[in-house]
């Protein structure tokens, strides 16, 4: 039978393993987690809204409809 040891003098490292193995058990993630905020700009979202079929090309000063892009003019 192992002697008891309060929580307080127990080493860094078994106070570590302890806590490890507590938190093995819970159901969920301790992580709180909120929504994300609507109104916040977020860079990602505008990056995905590029379309790359309204890119023109200019070239020595005239305006051009990209070749790799059917869509234009």
């Amino acid at each position: 039978m192992e002697k008891f040891i309060p929580y307080d003098k127990l080493s860094k490292k078994k106070k570590r393993e302890l806590a490890a193995q507590r938190r093995g058990s819970w159901g969920m993630s301790p992580v709180t987690r909120k929504p994300t905020n609507p109104k916040a700009y977020d860079r990602r979202k505008a990056r995905q809204t590029d379309d790359p079929s309204d890119a023109l090309c200019f070239l020595g000063g005239a305006v051009y409809a990209c070749p790799s892009c059917p869509n234009m003019l």
